[in-house]
């Protein structure tokens, strides 16, 4: 569980090294200020060198003393900031994929991210580090009381006035910093969503009114952004004019007593040096305030979006399954949307059994590959595997015996073995190779520039479509799964690919798996053996291959006016359009 106590737990030990650190550090900066009062009331005094040589030398090694620990302070803070980034990021990204699966992450696909590298920026920087030094101002003030009361109560005075700017620097910053962090937001989610769709944008002249789009996004982030700047900007410079005022006044205050025979000389100097240590912390955290304000907004955005994507448990392990499919009633949609697309579905599959799954366009055929393959979160019904529920199985496990082809068959940044392996760091060259070539791609594959070895660029770039649905098919079959799952698998593919997919299906009966074809033309379902029609979001019809598409061309020619060929051909165009591919 993501917690606060939690990583209280794990950095205590860091953050007691930084309180130990820190005490070092500043009991080592009074150094200056006692030296300063020892040279003006006995060195000058005694005219002694040798009294002035042999304090400067034990001044010297305390400031080596006090360097030394405030560079372990700041590896500390170094290694709390890289030790917070590691113990989120693999967690971060592995939420983030089942978020956008499970809720389809709005605005800023990244924010997440973002906030990660925040949260380590400030964890990792010195502002920190003057939250830390806050401890430590009664030493000062305890020290500028020692000199005198007079001295000490002005230094109050001082501290009570730059903490009222910091508590007036969170008042007006902590609204502005919001905005600023959701416009940002808005602006990223604008910039990504227009690169995505850039060839439509160049192509059909819409760039300009995408520009003043952005204008208009990126104006309201930079106009709140510059508001917030100005804010802690003004209340900084407030802040060090107070502390040279202060010091100043505490100089006054000084010389005050001096004139008065209440204290000697050097403590002008020396309460000088003190007022002004004792009340940096103030000023640095005001400094910084604009940074620690981000990191906190940061951790409270990191919070809940974790905490509403809790990791997976690590059920039992399994057996791999074998035997068969049966989806219970089976409900569903979109994630983040109350509206269901999919009801009621039941059937049962065998090994070596394939099932086509047609229907018009937005009937739930897309929505029923999401919710078998656990994908999107189910409203109701059950998906077992040799009589076993796929929750008991962790999403890794899955992995290992399910094949998924999307529609989108956009590949990754890698090599075309890397794809097809799925990335996997335990591939080996027989397997892949063996995915390629039931998927009908080896022979292309041999033919790029480096074979195996062609780079592809993010989503399948330097490939053609056709080429990246069959690499894309072979990632899908690499591993021999034992459920493969093709979401309209020949929309891209000219003759010689549909021969290689449908000898793709016939390998995965022929082997004891279970495939499932989401139907975009009639030829993809060649070698299923059963078919399930979809239509409205629940199951129409349900049996053999023969029998329901049967119904199906009856029900066609029943409803067109001509008869013989012109019948057939159109209730061929129909056959199509009831198993077209949008959804």
């Amino acid at each position: 569980m993501f917690t606060s106590r939690n990583l209280r737990e794990d950095f205590r030990w860091a953050f007691f090294g930084l309180l130990i650190a820190g005490a070092f550090v500043n009991v080592l900066h009074l150094t200056g200020s006692l030296f300063m009062l020892e040279v003006y009331d006995r060195v000058l005094p005694s005219q002694s060198i040798d009294s002035l040589v042999a304090l400067f030398v034990l001044v010297a090694a305390l400031y080596l003393f006090q360097l030394g620990f405030d560079i372990l302070r700041q590896r500390i803070l170094t290694g709390v900031g890289a030790s917070l980034d590691s113990s989120l990021s693999e967690r971060l990204f592995g939420v983030q994929m089942r978020a956008q699966m499970q809720s389809r992450i709005s605005g800023d696909v990244m924010q997440p991210v973002g906030d990660m590298d925040q949260i380590r920026s400030f964890a990792s920087g010195s502002g920190i580090a003057a939250f830390f030094d806050f401890p430590w101002l009664p030493l000062y003030l305890l020290a500028c009381f020692f000199l005198h009361p007079l001295i000490g109560y002005t230094v109050i005075g001082g501290a009570v006035v730059l903490v009222t700017l910091a508590v007036m620097t969170e008042w007006l910053t902590g609204r502005l910093s919001n905005e600023a962090s959701e416009e940002r937001g808005s602006r990223n989610a604008f910039a990504a969503e227009s690169l995505r769709n850039s060839e439509a944008i160049l192509s059909m002249g819409m760039m300009n009114d995408m520009r003043e789009s952005w204008r208009t996004r990126h104006g309201l982030y930079r106009t709140t952004s510059i508001r917030a700047a100005n804010v802690v900007g003004a209340l900084s410079a407030m802040s060090r004019s107070a502390r040279m005022m202060l010091q100043s006044a505490v100089m006054a205050v000084g010389a005050y007593l001096v004139i008065n025979d209440h204290v000697s000389a050097g403590t002008i100097i020396a309460s000088s040096i003190l007022s002004a240590k004792a009340l940096a912390p103030v000023e640095q955290a005001i400094g910084h305030w604009r940074g620690f304000s981000a990191a906190r907004q940061s951790w409270a955005r990191l919070k809940t979006f974790m905490e509403a994507h809790p990791e997976e448990g690590q059920p039992l392990p399994l057996p791999r399954p074998s035997q068969n499919l049966t989806v219970q009633s089976l409900a569903g949609g979109p994630p983040a949307q109350e509206r269901l697309t999919l009801f009621d579905v039941s059937f049962s599959l065998n090994a070596g059994s394939a099932l086509g799954v047609i229907g018009p366009s937005a009937s739930g055929k897309s929505t029923f590959a999401r919710l078998l393959l656990g994908l999107w979160g189910r409203a109701g019904g059950h998906i077992r595997f040799d009589g076993a529920d796929i929750s008991q199985w962790s999403r890794e496990e899955l992995g290992n015996f399910i094949g998924y082809m999307p529609q989108n068959t956009d590949l990754m940044s890698g090599t075309v073995a890397e794809n097809i392996a799925r990335f996997r760091a335990d591939a080996t060259p027989e397997a892949i190779i063996d995915a390629a070539i039931l998927a009908g791609a080896h022979d292309f594959i041999l033919g790029l520039p480096e074979g195996y070895e062609t780079k592809v660029g993010s989503r399948g770039e330097g490939l053609s479509v056709g080429q990246r649905q069959r690499v894309a098919l072979a990632r899908a079959l690499y591993g021999n799964p034992f459920l493969v799952v093709l979401d309209e698998p020949n929309s891209n593919l000219d003759a010689e690919g549909e021969r290689a997919l449908s000898e793709a299906i016939a390998s995965v009966r022929r082997r004891g798996g279970i495939a499932i074809v989401i139907a975009h033309r009639p030829s993809a379902l060649e070698n299923v053996d059963t078919v399930m029609v979809i239509a409205g979001g629940h199951m129409q019809q349900f049996g053999t291959k023969e029998e329901v598409l049967s119904k199906v061309l009856r029900q066609n020619i029943r409803t067109v006016p001509q008869g013989g060929a012109a019948a057939e051909a159109v209730a061929d165009q129909r056959w199509r359009q009831q198993s077209g591919a949008s959804e």
